[in-house]
């Protein structure tokens, strides 16, 4: 029986309704070697909603999973016409005013790094430099059979050439660049294949049922324990792929910090969780530390 990956959680104790109190964050950047771990809620200010949030896709849409998608041929046409849809919106996206926070605290020397479980490139589009993707990016595509890696954008233009005129009207972008369209709108669109071998086509990003690398992992592990704190920024914490470095941290004794509004399942883990909006508070915080952030204008993205 195949399993499915856990997309919900649900609270076994009383939730705090956590804090307004940004000091504690504000000491840990001033202290320096914070290590930011960052979810689907720090884009949304971008126009790329969250997962579990209010409002949040899951609540009407459920998330292609490696499974699904290596096995049935209708799923991949299906998952490959609502990506291609939504990449038009979703790349091109800019960052908001947390990921250019973020940015400027690693310009300023506070961070030790940044491990995003986003994969939509808007922290580096924002000027970090230091960014593990956890789950990939979905500006590259990987084929399954050879292993080579394309642009995103060439995969968009042969797209577009094999199946001219789709332009369906999508319910909702997702935060895996999935639009929301029935089978209906979907038809009969083309999937192209790669062009090296003529294997199946996979962005390059981690599905849910999917493992993360090994290699990027351990890497990952290794950010924490150089790290002095580890601060969540926008994320639930729901999927063990994050919440294993929280829990590695605490474990260790480095303190844990969450700027998310609402409850996580790393809250036990945490010091403290800070319940305002990110580009609020991360904003907030950078104008508490005297630290500049740039207004967007003349970003990199």
């Amino acid at each position: 029986m195949r399993m499915r990956p856990t997309l919900s959680w649900t609270p076994t104790e009383e939730v705090s309704p956590g804090t307004t109190d940004l000091e504690p964050v504000a000491d840990a950047l001033s202290s320096g070697d914070v290590l930011v771990l960052s979810g689907a809620g720090i884009s949304t200010e971008s126009g790329i909603p969250d997962y579990r949030g209010e409002g949040g896709s899951l609540s009407r849409h459920t998330p292609m999973t490696y499974q699904d998608f290596t096995a049935d041929a209708q799923a991949r046409r299906r998952y490959w016409a609502r990506s291609h849809l939504g990449w038009r919106t979703f790349g091109s996206a800019r960052p908001n005013a947390g990921h250019r926070a973020v940015a400027s605290f690693e310009r300023h020397g506070m961070l030790s790094g940044v491990i995003t479980q986003n994969v939509d490139g808007l922290h580096q589009a924002a000027g970090s430099e230091e960014v593990v993707e956890l789950h990939g990016s979905l500006d590259r595509v990987v084929c399954l059979s050879c292993d080579s890696l394309s642009p995103r954008r060439e995969l968009a233009r042969q797209l577009e050439e094999a199946n001219e005129g789709f332009a369906p009207v999508a319910a909702a972008i997702n935060p895996d660049g999935d639009a929301d369209l029935t089978d209906e709108q979907v038809g009969d669109f083309r999937v192209v294949p790669c062009t090296v071998c003529g294997g199946i086509l996979k962005p390059d990003v981690v599905f849910f049922g999917e493992a993360v690398p090994a290699e990027r992992v351990e890497h990952c592990r290794a950010l924490v324990r150089q790290a002095a704190t580890v601060l969540v920024l926008g994320s639930s914490l729901t999927v063990m792929s994050g919440l294993r470095f929280v829990r590695q941290a605490a474990q260790a004794g480095q303190p844990v910090l969450i700027v998310n509004r609402d409850a996580t399942r790393g809250d036990r883990h945490a010091v403290t969780r800070v319940a305002l909006p990110l580009g609020t508070a991360l904003t907030t915080l950078a104008g508490r530390l005297g630290v500049p952030v740039d207004d967007g204008s003349t970003g990199t993205g």
